[in-house]
């Protein structure tokens, strides 16, 4: 009997060994079938390479300061830019980081939870110049905090995700900026200089200390399917600014906000008409604006290269001060011209048409008073608003009046207590088709106008994104 008993017990022990051995395995395949994980999206190119952020250190638990485990992880990655480019992938977490730069050929690619959190230790924000165009800071006359994502001289730049959220961290910023505690500007969310080829596209961006995208001195943008959150008196949180850019398309996109939800600029007084850089073909299409205290669209105030050829179309504002609005004065010359808007809804309002020549904000005394801006080209049709206070308010400039304004295809709902001035119009000159409530006389009416919208397409609109993956770890 004993030999048998032994026998069994072996069985017993190799049957074992084998059940453990296969759980190992089933361990490994499901360890493997992690790796395996593909993502993918819509980028203007794609990427040979990619590397996940928690590769370099990075600890997302919103308390841990991450600004060195995403410069390292860009400084690795920018050696592949002549190698098909590379990808950092920021997990789900929260990654807190003070300011970092980008490179050129790379991709910043956000995960569904993933959020990047702006540090608010000032020290993780290394100081700018001044831009070139603008002379001196708009918080303050010296310089300014780079932006938390930041680039300068690059090609082919991409930040997206899969909504994933970006939040500035803004209000200890704002809090300064009202207490006049600042020496030099706040930071932006995103900046990127002198750059081409720029998508930002498919994130949440929320509580930007100023503005959130600022695209300066670049071209060939695509932004599109942002969504820009705010408080609605936060400070100066302009949604998107296109700054001395030219071929951009600005689409898809919700933005609830401070200030204006899109700001188009071009420098300011004599630094902007020194630089000579115009903001020129863009497109804004499928716009949602809130923002009570401010523009849907802004063209100006600082406007000093001069903007040209911006096509909006299928707009909404709700509970906005006003659409489009122009903002200028003397002393920024250059000129605001061929603009045209089309497919405008608007609920509650307080102007649909606001044109101000007198927005005096200056970088100092040395603006020249001699440089009258030329504002003329301006073309609005097929608009809608419900529950509006003014029609217009259309303040020209005596002995520079804004010419060549239409208007075409307008119906105007007022609120139940309308001022009863609905056309406050100086120093301007236009025509008017099919307008009610009835426009004032520098406007007159001339039936069968139909305002100019441009019939070609621009270059950026014809550009198409390619269908982009990287496979990646999740633990």
């Amino acid at each position: 009997m004993e030999p048998c008993l032994k026998f069994k017990k072996s069985h017993v022990v190799r049957g074992l060994l084998a059940i453990l051995v296969l759980e190992l395995l089933s361990l490994r395949v499901a360890e493997c079938r992690t790796i395996a994980e593909t993502i993918e999206y819509p980028a203007l190119n794609c990427r040979k390479h990619s590397a996940v952020l928690t590769e370099f250190g990075a600890v997302g638990d919103g308390k841990t300061s991450n600004t060195k485990a995403f410069k390292d992880a860009i400084e690795k990655l920018s050696t592949y830019a002549s190698d098909g480019g590379a990808q950092l992938i920021v997990p789900p977490g929260k990654w807190l980081t003070g300011s970092f730069n980008l490179t050129s050929h790379f991709t910043l690619f956000l995960l569904k939870d993933a959020v990047i959190l702006g540090s608010q230790d000032e020290s993780e924000w290394p100081l700018l110049s001044v831009l070139p165009s603008y002379g001196r800071g708009r918080d303050a006359p010296d310089g300014r905090f780079s932006s938390l994502i930041f680039g300068t001289n690059l090609t082919d730049v991409i930040i997206t995700g899969n909504n994933g959220t970006i939040d500035g961290q803004g209000s200890p910023w704002w809090k300064k900026f009202r207490a006049k505690e600042l020496n030099v500007t706040r930071p932006y969310m995103i900046e990127l200089m002198y750059s081409n080829q720029i998508q930002i596209s498919h994130l949440t961006l929320i509580n930007s200390p100023s503005w959130f995208v600022h695209p300066i001195y670049s071209s060939d943008i695509l932004i599109q399917g942002l969504t820009i959150l705010a408080p609605v008196d936060s400070p100066n949180t302009d949604g998107i600014d296109p700054d001395s850019c030219t071929n951009t398309r600005i689409e898809d996109c919700f933005i609830v906000s401070g200030d204006d939800c899109i700001a188009v600029k071009s420098g300011w007084d004599q630094y902007g008409i020194k630089f000579g850089m115009p903001t020129k073909q863009l497109v804004i299409r499928r716009l949602t604006c809130i923002s009570p205290d401010s523009a849907t669209i802004a063209l100006g105030s600082e406007m000093s290269g001069g903007i040209q050829d911006v096509r909006a179309e299928d707009i909404t504002s709700i509970h906005t001060q006003s659409g489009i609005r122009i903002k200028t004065a003397i002393g920024r010359g250059a000129y605001v011209k061929d603009i045209y808007a089309r497919r405008m809804i608007m609920k509650t309002m307080k102007y649909v048409f606001w044109m101000t020549g007198t927005y005096n904000q200056h970088p100092g005394t040395g603006f020249d008073p001699k440089a009258f801006p030329e504002i003329t080209g301006i073309n609005y049709r097929d608009v809608v608003a419900e529950n509006v206070t003014y029609s217009a308010r259309l303040d020209g400039i005596k002995g520079d009046p804004f010419t060549g304004i239409c208007m075409s295809n307008v119906t105007i709902t007022l609120t139940k207590k309308p001022k009863e001035l609905q056309w406050n119009c100086t120093n301007i000159a236009g025509v008017t088709s099919n307008v009610t409530p009835k426009p004032c006389a520098l406007l007159p009416e001339k039936e069968g106008v139909d305002c100019a919208f441009p019939k070609d397409r621009l270059p950026i609109e014809d550009v198409q994104l390619k269908s982009c993956s990287a496979s990646i770890a999740i633990a």
